[in-house]
């Protein structure tokens, strides 16, 4: 069995001529710190031309500047056959298009049927030793785009690309009403529900967040919403959108205020917030959320620069089963509040 990966390489260039080993590693070839103290233990972890050296020598133009990361497996994640709708993939990545109510990694008490598992499944079915990182996350009941590095060192660097903001990210979502404007920016700040840990809300105190949005169709009282993502906080598209009136449909936690807004009171009576609605609005809202079994979210896009190739790679995931069934029926002439259309 082979012990490293495919090597990393880097040709010295003339005008690096005279440089430190560990400045050509940091600093052109982007090795972290972390990482970088794993390579200089490890056997053939640090290679100029063929031979290992220590990082403090010069190096020299035209110098072949390697480094080789030991293959890892992830032992802690038990395999488990799964069907994996694979995007993309090569020696350094894993693309997938993730199902609907797939949980990406193991859990506190959710060891199995996670994405992880199949992932892990499938590389030892090929023979092969990877560690599953998962580059990002997508909640259980969000489909769609997501990638997974085989290395470290790849990890490292898509990660970096997101926290520079360079990795366009972007969602298709169905939801109630119509964003006004029709394209803008939801500037709001997110954090915890100090009443319920598992919520999110937007509140003055949270982490910035930022979601911009464009209206890409209109239906009766809802909408097809293209989401682009600049932060990349827990359930921020759910939370946004609910706090600008217009809740993804089918979200069972960020739910349209029908259902949750406490009753008004009017000349000393309740009222519940149903009634400020008419009939045929409250059977539509209350159709559409039973048409899917999830929040009608969709990670149809993710575009990054490969770290090896240097290229540009988009990666496009089609509109699942679910959502497609919803846009079909909010096309269709007629079907705007009628019962018999649940």
């Amino acid at each position: 069995m082979e012990l490293y990966y495919p090597p990393i390489a880097y040709i010295v260039p003339v005008s690096e001529d005279g440089m430190l080993l560990k400045t050509i590693l940091q600093k052109r070839m982007g090795v972290s710190r972390k990482l970088l103290s794993r390579l200089k233990l490890t056997e053939q972890g640090i290679m100029l031309n063929g031979t290992r050296v220590y990082i403090s020598v010069k190096v020299r133009a035209g110098d072949v500047v390697e480094i080789r990361m030991e293959q890892e497996r992830s032992d802690d994640i038990l395999p488990q056959p799964m069907h994996l709708d694979i995007l993309f993939e090569d020696e350094h990545l894993l693309v997938v298009n993730k199902a609907a109510g797939t949980i990406v990694h193991p859990t506190h008490g959710h060891y199995t049927d996670t994405l992880a598992n199949g992932v892990v499944h499938y590389w030892q079915l090929k023979g092969w030793n990877y560690r599953f990182r998962a580059i990002h996350r997508l909640d259980q009941e969000t489909s769609g785009v997501l990638a997974i590095a085989k290395n470290p060192y790849i990890h490292q660097h898509v990660s970096e690309q997101m926290i520079a903001g360079t990795v366009d990210k972007r969602y298709l979502a169905l939801v109630h009403s119509v964003p006004q404007p029709t394209e803008g920016n939801i500037d709001g700040p997110i954090d915890r529900d100090p009443l319920d840990p598992h919520r999110r809300i937007v509140t003055p105190d949270g982490y910035p967040s930022l979601t911009r949005y464009t209206v890409r169709e209109v239906y009766r009282g809802a909408s097809l919403v293209e989401l682009k993502l600049e932060t990349g906080r827990t359930h921020q598209i759910r939370v946004h959108m609910s706090s600008i009136g217009c809740p993804l449909i089918g979200d069972k936690m960020y739910r349209h205020p029908i259902y949750t807004a406490p009753p008004l009171v009017e000349n000393g009576k309740p009222v519940q917030i149903g009634t400020l609605f008419d009939e045929a609005d409250l059977t539509n809202i209350t159709c559409l959320d039973e048409g899917i079994d999830r929040q009608a979210l969709h990670a149809e896009l993710l575009t990054f620069v490969h770290p090896i190739k240097g290229d540009v790679m988009t990666f496009r995931a089609p509109i699942p089963e679910d959502i497609k069934w919803l846009l079909e029926r909010l096309g269709e002439e007629g079907t705007d509040a009628d019962e018999n259309n649940c």
